[in-house]
């Protein structure tokens, strides 16, 4: 026996009306061409020899697969400035005829490559991934008939078939009709999260578009497709992830690095080269013969190019990788380790990232003395059991978690003291459920109806503070359904008990995450494709602020592309986005130079992470976006981000003292060695500078695990600074071994003779060896950090290697053996002395760093762009003086006005006080 719903007919006791939600969503533009395309009679569907046709001209309704051979992604670890002046060296060893120079730097370059190629090895294709989104089969009208088809023949103009649980296979446009042409009631129920942000699903009409790996979650329509394979919603996203091939961040430093490095050796190397060709043309001894100058350079070349530096700075990534896998972060690209270090700007998507991606029961609004846990049972005795609604499920969450009543029951459908005898699921035409409960201690009986807020309100006969309330939670971007049960003895009139009010809640440690980023100089942007409403009701929870544009400033026609920039940078989020725009906001944030992070968890997160500088694939994402990221995070929530930035900036820490010290290195190996060779034709044996070379790196591989002092801001490569640097302190260790090869000459008579002389009398290669092996190794201890070395000093294992490797060294010189045997009271005092030495160059290091600024950088070395900076630079802190004068001289006014107000306040009191 069914049942009518009647609303009570007194004069209603609100006028006020509840105003609907405008839902923005995204139109795609249909070309006229295509549009005559889109007229197929939906009872019949195309012939299969025109929808052949139509897949001759549009091309399966799949992603077009592109697939990198390994071999070739092997081979380009092979390549970039430092890597390329390494395989010529390499080349010359083997003209020379120089085995054990060629296989130690063969070996080197085989050794990065394989740590860059098996810790990338397990990164996975993001357009494969995208493929594994789509349905496999769909349901299609074809030649009259109903049937199964893969979704790769689908065409534009196909007629499909979408129902409960479907996965959308194209992009299609509704018709409002059935399976079989009937009249349908009521919207289709998309779940769109996944590809637009929305938290909610989306109910869609007749001739709204429904997108491509889209889930139907109610009802059912056909719906003619319009667009398929890569001109698709999810497609465009696939195009901009195959287009996003830029070079990395890190890999540009060290190729400025290298850069730097091979043309000062290139270039000291020729001019010795052509000087010995052109000094010793002729020699009875053969010096001046091509293949005896080009091995004597080649040994400098290989002793001074930094080798190691490719490996070092691998096997340190690597180090930090696993440090992260341990706590749930596991990085695919080796580099964002580094790179992560200098983000400055972390987009973050919303739905499943900052939000749990799922509806909760949030503040109710009450009224007639209702309470929450009052609310809360009667929407579970109004909920249809069973559905598969999301509204219906937190529902009947929320109940289940709070109301004891509804815990350790034997049957989970019944309500203790509670039956319900009758049930009215809801109608898309009345938009509610009714229920008739009888209560199990008196037998009275009551009804309870849940649905859209105006309906309720109009059922209870109109509440204008209800009203209110709705309008007020609408304009917030949270969700309402109200609440009302008939009163007591009288089943037709109906009392509100209130308005449920529902949400995408934030992440427990989402705003905490953000605090703390904030702390650490990464500001924090929420781009999402929910309404704007709702992304700053969401904002406001987490503890940003509510400046959150409409993506419609990303594509203003009448503003230019620095307007639409500066929106980007002052702005803490857009909402409205589709992938397009959040490609678009990382596009312009790195144009100005920023290093721009990325967490997302869906398809259409999945471009942005692609392009961002470290994309970050959240806990309980798609494959897409853990395909297209750079590091993946296992553990719910964005907590471990936090973790990821502290373990990248002491990786930074680390890597950047390495290359310090090694570019250091470098200029004075070079420098010394170019006047020397240059001055007397002397140099160290061929294999006491390889093993300078070889022992010296292998010993600095264990600053992975050194202690790092971890900057409160984000981290910079600043080349001029460490390149200048680099030469202050290269020189200082050349004038210091200057002192060494002219001390021991002249003074302890260490002649500085050919390899040809007696073993005996070549105790200066003895000398040199240690010096050169000691002096610049300990001034690592230095380049470790900005500050003085004893602020923070290096881990035990650190100290141990380095120390031990030049104890080696010293026992190597004073033993003999490899090298002339020296007394072993001068090998201490050489070994004592570049130890005190590094402390020297700490302090000098010290004073640059203090006095190095911008405006010192671009007064040096004035570019245009330079002084174009540095005059913005100097304005907007102009700008700014004033801002802060202002505000002091309106706090100075306001204190003012105070203690007049107080003295007057006081002049009057005072007469009465006499007076009585």
């Amino acid at each position: 026996m069914s049942e009518k719903i009647e609303a009570e007919t007194a004069t209603p006791k609100g006028k006020l009306e509840v105003e609907e939600a405008e839902h923005h969503e995204h139109t795609d533009d249909i070309s006229p061409e295509l549009e005559i395309l889109l007229h197929t009679d939906p009872t019949t569907g195309l012939t299969s020899a025109e929808a052949a046709k139509r897949l001759a001209t549009f091309g399966p309704n799949q992603l077009a697969e592109v697939k990198r051979n390994p071999f070739l992604k092997f081979l380009s670890y092979f390549t970039g400035a430092i890597a390329y002046l390494i395989e010529v060296a390499c080349v010359i060893s083997a003209v020379v005829k120089d085995w054990l120079d060629f296989g130690i730097i063969l070996g080197l370059l085989l050794v990065n490559a394989a740590i860059g190629f098996i810790e990338e090895s397990k990164a996975e294709s993001a357009l494969d991934a995208l493929r594994q989104t789509l349905a496999l089969k769909t349901r299609c009208w074809r030649d009259g008939h109903l049937v199964e088809l893969d979704v790769a023949a689908l065409v534009p103009g196909d007629i499909i078939v979408l129902r409960l649980g479907d996965i959308v296979p194209a992009d299609g446009r509704l018709l409002g009709i059935g399976a079989t042409g009937e009249a349908t009631e009521g919207d289709l129920l998309i779940d769109q999260s996944a590809l637009t942000g929305e938290s909610l699903p989306v109910a869609k009409n007749k001739g709204k578009t429904v997108y491509s790996s889209s889930i139907v979650k109610q009802g059912q329509q056909m719906a003619v497709v319009t667009k398929t394979g890569g001109d698709t919603f999810i497609g465009r996203a696939a195009n901009l992830i195959s287009i996003t091939t830029e070079e990395g961040h890190f890999q540009k430093i060290i190729n400025r690095i290298g850069n730097f490095l091979i043309l000062i050796t290139v270039v000291l190397v020729v001019i010795i080269m052509v000087y010995q060709l052109v000094r010793f043309h002729g020699d009875a001894d053969g010096r001046g013969e091509f293949l005896t100058v080009l091995r004597k350079v080649l040994v400098l070349t290989v002793a001074a190019i930094p080798v190691g530096l490719p490996t070092v700075m691998s096997v340190t990534m690597a180090v930090g990788a696993k440090q992260l896998a341990a706590k749930k972060v596991i990085v695919k690209r080796l580099t964002a380790v580094e790179e992560m270090a200098s983000v400055s700007v972390l987009c973050s998507d919303k739905t499943g990232t900052l939000t749990l991606n799922e509806l909760t029961f949030d503040e109710p609004y009450l009224t007639n003395g209702y309470a929450s846990n009052d609310i809360l049972l009667y929407s579970y005795l109004a909920a249809e059991p069973g559905a598969n609604d999301p509204i219906e499920s937190a529902v009947r969450y929320a109940a289940e978690e709070q109301l004891d009543i509804l815990k350790n029951r034997t049957h989970k459908h019944e309500v203790p003291g509670y039956k319900v005898t009758s049930f009215l699921p809801f109608n898309p035409a009345t938009k509610l459920t009714q229920a008739t409960i009888t209560r199990l201690d008196n037998n009275s009986t009551f009804k309870v109806a849940k649905g859209a807020p105006q309906v309720i309100i109009h059922l209870v006969g109109g509440d204008d503070d209800a009203v209110r309330a709705v309008n007020s939670l609408a304009k917030r971007g949270l969700r309402a359904l109200g609440v009302a049960r008939t009163v007591e003895g009288n089943m037709n009139q109906w009392e509100l008990i209130g308005m449920i009010s529902l949400i995408d809640p934030p992440r427990p440690d989402s705003a905490e995450t953000i605090q703390r980023c904030n702390k650490m100089g990464v500001s924090v942007k929420m781009i999402t494709g929910d309404q704007l409403i709702i992304a700053k009701e969401v904002a406001h929870r987490l503890g940003m602020e509510r400046v959150m544009l409409d993506a419609g400033h990303l594509v203003d026609s009448d503003k230019s592309e620095d307007e639409i920039t500066e929106h980007c940078l002052r702005a803490d989020g857009f909402a409205h986005v589709i992938p397009e725009h959040k490609y678009r906001v990382v596009e312009l944030l790195q144009k100005r130079g920023v290093l721009v992070g990325m967490t997302g968890d869906g398809v259409n997160d999945a471009p942005a992470l692609k392009k961002a500088n470290v994309g970050i694939a959240v806990h309980g994402c798609t494959d897409a976006a853990r395909s297209a990221a750079d590091i993946v995070l296992l553990a719910p929530g964005l907590s471990t981000i936090v973790d990821g930035l502290m373990t990248s900036r002491a990786i930074f820490q680390r890597m950047r003292s390495y290359a310090l010290y090694r570019i250091t290195s470098t200029v004075h190996f070079l420098m010394f060695f170019f006047v020397v060779v240059m001055a007397y034709d002397w140099s160290l044996p061929a294999h006491l500078l390889i093993l300078i070379c070889i022992l010296n790196d292998l010993a600095t591989l264990v600053i992975a695990v050194d202690n790092a002092q971890i900057s409160e801001h984000p981290d910079k490569w600043r080349i001029g600074q460490l390149i200048t640097m680099s030469i202050v302190l290269g020189l200082c260790l050349t004038a210091l071994s200057f002192a060494h090869f002219y001390t021991f000459w002249k003074v302890f008579d260490y002649a500085p003779v050919d390899d040809k002389a007696p073993y005996e009398d070549r105790k200066l290669e003895s000398i040199m060896y240690l010096h050169i092996s000691s002096a610049p190794h300990f001034v690592i201890f230095s380049t470790r950090l900005t500050g003085y070395f004893w602020e923070n000093l290096p881990s035990p294992i650190f100290a141990i290697v380095i120390i031990g490797t030049q104890i080696i060294a010293l026992l190597m010189v004073a033993l003999g053996g490899l090298t002339p045997k020296v007394p072993a009271g001068e090998a201490v005092i050489v070994l004592l002395i570049s130890f005190v030495y590094f402390i020297i160059l700490d302090v000098v290091k010290v004073h640059i760093f203090r006095l190095w600024s911008f405006e010192l950088t671009a007064n040096l070395v004035p570019t245009p762009g330079r002084r174009h900076k540095l005059a913005g630079r100097k304005s907007g802190k102009i700008q700014q003086d004033r801002v802060w004068n202002s505000i002091d001289q309106v706090r100075k006014i306001a204190v003012m006005t105070a203690v007049v107000s107080s003295l007057q306040e006081h002049a009057e009191h005072a007469p009465t006080a006499e007076a009585k």
